[in-house]
């Protein structure tokens, strides 16, 4: 009994440790001046290189999650602890995605 709640708390510490899902991270700041240069065409045209980059980065990150769920349950410890994942690269695109958009907004640009 004693060894079973050992092992059920250990379990939930490793799983504590787990590449976070992509839709859990929060967006970076960036600010949307670095963008107020360019024209409506070149923010769309931005938008739309930001956001591809953005999913691939979060498939990226959703698959370090799984694998993480599964190596836990296989020998205990989240492969991202020791191969890393793309969380700094989701937040700083998101935060991409949202000065584009604020820049659009302040450009009067037409919305995506």
């Amino acid at each position: 009994m004693q060894k079973s709640v050992i092992l059920l708390i250990s379990a939930l510490v490793v799983l504590g440790g787990c590449a976070t899902r992509p839709e859990s991270i929060r967006a970076s700041f960036v600010s949307h001046e670095k963008y107020i240069d360019l024209d409506c065409s070149s923010l769309v045209t931005r938008m739309i290189d930001t956001r591809a980059e953005l999913d691939k980065f979060s498939k990226m990150q959703d698959t370090k999650a799984n694998v993480d769920a599964a190596t836990v349950f296989l020998v205990l410890i989240p492969a991202s602890k020791l191969a890393g994942d793309h969380e700094g690269d989701v937040a700083r695109l998101k935060g991409e995605v949202e000065a584009v958009s604020t820049a659009q907004i302040k450009k009067k640009c037409k919305l995506l």
